[in-house]
């Protein structure tokens, strides 16, 4: 448990600190019977009411254009479009190289183990191997589904057998929600080149 206790003109540069600091947690503050205002990101008690609320986006921390490179290197390895990866990529991790999702997917493009072991990658989290094996699956599904980029970006999220068992995109909330996403994404980007 982080606990910070301030107290007069301290808290002046606590605030101070916090406007100018990226924040990555809630956090919560009280004042007790001495009027000494105590802060934490991990309240122990119901005494602690929010303060801040943290950043929620990864959008600031995570920088689009450092792998731009390797990106590069993808698309013309695997003839797939720069702004559809940088697309996946957006959505897949918000350029998170050691993102992990609740499924297990891991990485920039969120690879699943299983499939990072039949694309070769040995270290998701190496940006190069994870955005080269991802790029390679992704023409992978554009082979496989004649070029039909939303059935693609569906069988990317929810696996290509059950894109064939729909025979289509399947009834998924996530997976709907997902090929929209990076349809729009993509659109974007392809604008700004």
């Amino acid at each position: 448990m982080k606990k910070i206790i301030y107290s007069g003109c301290t808290c002046l540069i606590l605030l101070l600190f916090l406007l100018i600091s990226p924040v990555h947690a809630n956090i919560y503050m009280y004042v007790d019977e001495n009027g000494v205002m105590h802060f934490t990101n991990v309240p122990t008690s119901a005494r602690y009411k929010l303060y801040m609320r943290g950043q929620r986006s990864l959008g600031s921390f995570y920088s689009s254009d450092k792998y731009d490179h390797y990106i590069s290197l993808a698309a013309r390895a695997y003839n797939v479009s720069f702004p559809l990866v940088k697309a996946v990529i957006k959505v897949e991790s918000n350029f998170n190289p050691r993102a992990v999702s609740p499924k297990g997917a891991q990485g920039l493009m969120q690879i699943m183990p299983g499939t990072a072991k039949v694309l070769k990658v040995y270290d998701p989290f190496d940006p190069r191997e994870n955005i080269m094996g991802g790029t390679r699956y992704l023409r992978m599904l554009l082979d496989r589904f004649d070029g039909k980029l939303p059935l693609a970006l569906a069988g990317y999220n929810a696996g290509p057998l059950k894109v064939e068992r729909y025979k289509g995109i399947p009834p998924y909330k996530e997976t709907q929600n997902y090929v929209k996403k990076v349809l729009r994404y993509y659109r974007h980007m392809k604008s700004k080149s």
